[in-house]
Order: structure tokens, then sequence, then C-alpha cells
């Protein structure tokens, strides 16, 4: 057996999930303004190196606002924020999502569903179809929730290739964190051969090239998970 090194996190990463924690807790309120980088540094006993990447990060997460000759202050991340919040919100709460992220998600989802199906029944060759029909199989054959969530990712991200759009397949991989846990609850929740039952049906429909048929089973799965019989917003 063979065993992997471990590594401990770097001290510019230590600084990015303290303040992290803090603007997420409300320790650090939107709109206040952090101590300059030499206070940070000495406070935090990191070099400016450290503080300077690790606001510079915050920032790209949207978490923080650098305003030239002003300071850098707390921004509101909900209007600046992008996929990497999502993810860094996700970590701080130990991997799980709250009710409106979720609800969040899976609405989008939703509207990228549509789009992929009806491009694959559109434009998608028979053997495309195929390859689609292969995927299906590796969640039927999971032995885990983990390995049904990643097939079921991999099915809705073939399932976005054989399209054609060169955008929905890019935009499915940015959500591959936050989907498969998603996933993973759903199949803690209801079970692997509800999940495989779901996507049976999609698949059965675009197959037939029926795209009426998978417009409604695309909306009427995905609103179980939303508000039906199978939401994921809370294990049992």
């Amino acid at each position: 057996m063979e065993f992997t090194k471990l590594s401990s996190p770097s001290l510019k990463d230590l600084f990015v999930q303290q303040l992290q924690g803090m603007i997420l807790s409300g320790a650090l309120p939107v709109g206040a303004q952090l101590p300059p980088e030499r206070v940070l540094a000495e406070q935090m006993r990191v070099s400016r190196t450290v503080v300077n990447s690790g606001l510079a990060e915050l920032s790209d997460q949207g978490f923080l606002e650098v305003r030239p000759r002003q300071g850098t202050f707390v921004a509101d991340y909900r209007r600046r924020g992008n996929l990497s919040t999502l993810i860094a919100i996700m970590q701080y709460k130990g991997g799980v999502l709250g009710r409106d992220e979720i609800r969040s998600i899976l609405e989008v989802r939703r509207a990228l569903e549509h789009l992929a199906a009806e491009r694959a029944i559109r434009y998608a060759s028979d053997e495309a179809l195929d390859r689609l029909g292969s995927a299906l199989a590796q969640i039927a054959a999971a032995s885990s929730a983990e390995q049904a969530a990643e097939s079921a990712f991999e099915f809705q991200h073939e399932l976005a290739l054989v399209g054609g759009n060169s955008i929905v397949p890019l935009i499915y991989y940015s959500f591959q964190s936050p989907v498969i846990t998603l996933w993973v609850r759903f199949c803690n929740l209801h079970g692997i051969p509800a999940l495989v039952h779901n996507t049976q049906i999609l698949y059965s429909f675009i197959r037939d090239r029926d795209e009426a048929g998978a417009s409604q089973w695309i909306d009427a799965y995905l609103e179980q998970a939303i508000s039906g019989n199978q939401q994921i917003y809370e294990f049992r």
C-alpha cells in the first residue's frame, strides 16, 4: 500500500481562511475598513507578502474591495462574488450548502439542462447518444454516494458536450464541486436508485428525441428536488 505525502496549509491559506471566516460570520461586516497591510502583518505575525497576496485572493473572490488611496474594505460578496465565492462559503460551512444556495444552484441547473437536452435531441448523433447511455450505466454501477454523484456529473457534462455548444460544457464544469456535493446529499437522502431512475427517464426522452417529454421531465424532477418529495436541504 502506498501513502501520499501530507501537507499543511500555507500561511497565505490560513490568512485567507481567517478573514473569510470573519466576513462570513459577520465579525467583519460589509463596509468595514481593514487595517493597513503593515498593521495586519504585525497583528497576524506574517510577512507583508502573505498579507498582500491574501488580500488579492479575497478581492478576486468578491469578499474585499481595494479602493486606491483609500484602503481595503469588506465587500458585499452577494453582489461581487463568483463561483470561487460559493466554494469558499461551502468550505467555511464544512461542505454544507444552505437552503438558498441549493435552490439557486438547482434553478440555474434547470435552465442549463433545458438548453443541453434541447441541443442534444436536435443535433447529437446516435453514436453520441450511445456514449451518453454509457455514462448513465456508470451511475447505476456506483457502489457509493460519492461514485454515483461523480458519475451523475459526468452524465450531465457529456449531455452538454454532445449538443455541440462550446460554452455550455464549460459552464457545467465550473459548477462541478457544488453539483457533486448536491448529488452526494441526494443519494444519502433518497438512495442511488432514485438518482438512476431520474436520469434514466431523462435519457429515454433524449434517446427518443422527444423534446417536449424531456423538457417536462426536467421541470418535474428538479421541482421535486427544489420543493417536492425529493428535497435535499437537510439530511435525515
